[in-house]
């Protein structure tokens, strides 16, 4: 896993600026944050973006106090309190939560324990988000990879864990600090909470995880529904307010009004794409794998320097599409109500003339064809599980398909059988 823990490194760094697999696998963790010194930019007049960890906060100085959009992760607490105090000693008056995600909505603690008493604002699903993770502490704890703090806590659980907003909006919502206008606009994408702001006097947006310098998160294989169609409408309007500064969610700022034009209208135009492609393969009645395979990025797309698929993938997005209009079942009659995995791998086994003959096949395709090995490698282990070459194979096949994605989604599930194979050996040992 050493190598495949590496390249995740590596991607997140490119993805997120100051980012570390200790963080990521500690997001709740108030002790624990970005691997590298706290950095603020003046991206305009009083406008700051403050990169504390692997998440950014914009900052916005008025003669009545602070606007703060965001506040980070738990674990940035303290380095957003030195932060702000660097850039202002004017009070902390407005905190806008662009959406509820742990990365973005537990660094206030320490601002609040310094004394501050600001108003908190997000949209109104930000209050169902909390509950559905409330609900699912356990699976999101696991599917994110995290490990429990101090208190044996992973994730947040209970109301006492999150911060509630002050003011919640549905549309829009127009705000005057030190006699500034200030609007927030919701929209969806990664989240259907999702809050962006808009400072006209300062021609600059906080866009939070709408705009983030990467192939939107839009099609994550272990999370719930995204929103291909709405984050074009919403990179669509932004692209429309002549913005001469953005501050994304995760990575640098986007200066200048063309190039955020570009970024925001080719965005908008790479979804719209996917979710074109994924209906009309929907609507001819094709298979949601054929709708898949199929997929073709126009190479002036694919080519965007900030729209890289350094986190996502278009086929992780292409399936999230076709699940939210065509529901989960891939379109194969047995695998409406599939035997269990295990039996389908030991009779495959059986037919191949035991486990061993999968292995060898498994590791000489892998030379040819390593997408196709990889099945060959899992059906081996699933079919014994104790296997000691079989646990090799599908260990040592899957890391080697991790170093060849690029996205740290594909990374973190091409590492599990990795994962896996340490932890049988470390039960057994």
């Amino acid at each position: 896993m050493t190598d495949t823990k590496a390249d995740i490194e590596s991607a997140g760094g490119t993805a997120f600026g100051n980012y570390g697999v200790e963080q990521a696998t500690h997001l709740f963790s108030r002790t624990v944050t970005g691997p590298r010194e706290t950095t603020v930019r003046e991206v305009a007049p009083r406008t700051f973006l403050i990169q504390p960890g692997l998440v950014n906060v914009g900052l916005f100085e008025t003669d009545e106090g602070l606007v703060m959009v965001d506040c980070g992760c738990a674990g940035d607490g303290p380095r957003l309190l030195e932060a702000v105090r660097r850039c202002s000693d004017k009070p902390l008056h407005t905190v806008v939560i662009t959406h509820g995600h742990v990365d973005h909505a537990f660094g206030l603690w320490a601002l609040l324990d310094a004394g501050e008493r600001p108003r908190v604002i997000a949209h109104e699903n930000i209050i169902g988000h909390y509950e559905r993770y409330m609900k699912s502490a356990g699976l999101n704890a696991r599917i994110n990879f995290q490990r429990p703090r101090e208190d044996g806590k992973a994730w947040p659980a209970e109301p006492a864990d999150f911060l509630w907003p002050d003011i919640t909006f549905r549309d829009t919502l127009e705000l005057r600090v030190g006699g500034e206008r200030f609007v927030l606009r919701h929209g969806k994408g990664e989240t259907d909470d999702a809050t962006w702001l808009w400072a006209p006097e300062r021609a600059v947006i906080a866009a939070g995880d709408l705009v983030t310098g990467y192939l939107p998160n839009c099609g994550n294989p272990r999370k719930v529904q995204r929103y291909a169609e709405e984050w074009a409408d919403a990179a669509e309007e932004m692209a429309a307010l002549g913005a001469a500064h953005v501050i994304p969610g995760h990575g640098d700022a986007v200066d200048g009004v063309e190039a955020i034009r570009d970024e925001l209208l080719t965005l908008a135009e790479y979804l719209r794409h996917i979710v074109r492609h994924a209906l009309d393969g929907l609507n001819a009645g094709h298979a949601p794998d054929h709708i898949v395979e199929t997929l073709v990025i126009p190479p002036r797309l694919a080519a965007h320097p900030r729209l890289q698929p350094v986190y996502d993938q278009p086929e992780f997005i292409c399936r999230n599409v076709i699940r939210r209009y065509g529901g989960w079942w891939d379109g194969h009659p047995a695998n409406i109500l599939p035997a269990p995995a295990a039996d389908r791998a030991r009779e495959i086994a059986r037919l191949a003339g035991g486990v061993g003959a999968l292995v060898a096949r498994a590791r000489a395709l892998a030379e040819s064809d390593l997408r196709l090995a990889c099945h060959l490698a899992e059906w081996a282990f699933l079919a014994d599980q104790a296997d000691l070459a079989a646990q090799d194979c599908y260990a040592d096949l899957f890391d080697r398909r991790a170093r060849t994605e690029t996205s740290i989604m594909a990374k973190m599930a091409l590492g599990q059988p990795r994962m896996l194979v340490e932890a049988l050996r470390a039960s057994s040992s």
